[in-house]
């Protein structure tokens, strides 16, 4: 069941606010394999990407899903935490997410749908590890 809905982030100077998708089906949850060129390669992440200006995590989510995937975006839920990229200006705020559509990784190298007992055996991205620590510890 998603949470209410979030709409905005405040934006504060120098930081750069990124949205990741938690989307979830079937009890499994889909991650993606990054480039090798970009930042992070290799490591596995939630879906997403950086918000344009005056975007709200909605509209990003909405955007991303489709650009990254081929998906479309049918409900958005609660924030369900934020977390800063080590080393960047970034700002990861993790949304809970339902999409239509059967995932095509059109940016990534590599999809995985994982089950809770197995998400943190992904190598996953820093502030993807960290959410996702978190996040599993609160839903036991």
């Amino acid at each position: 069941m998603l949470r209410p809905p979030c709409a905005e982030v405040w934006r504060e100077p120098g930081v750069v606010p990124v949205v990741a998708a938690v989307l979830t089906r079937g009890g499994k949850t889909l991650l993606c394999r990054r480039p090798a060129h970009k930042r992070h390669g290799g490591l596995w992440e939630f879906p997403g990407g950086k918000l344009l200006p005056g975007e709200t995590l909605g509209e990003g989510a909405r955007r991303e899903l489709a650009e990254e995937l081929s998906l479309r975006l049918a409900a958005l839920g609660g924030r369900l935490g934020s977390r800063s990229d080590p080393g960047s200006p970034f700002e990861i705020h993790f949304v809970e997410v339902s999409a239509e559509g059967e995932p095509v990784p059109l940016e990534h190298a590599e999809l995985a749908w994982s089950g809770p007992a197995d998400l943190l055996g992904y190598a996953l991205a820093p502030g993807d590890r960290a959410f996702a620590e978190a996040w599993l510890k609160g839903r036991r």
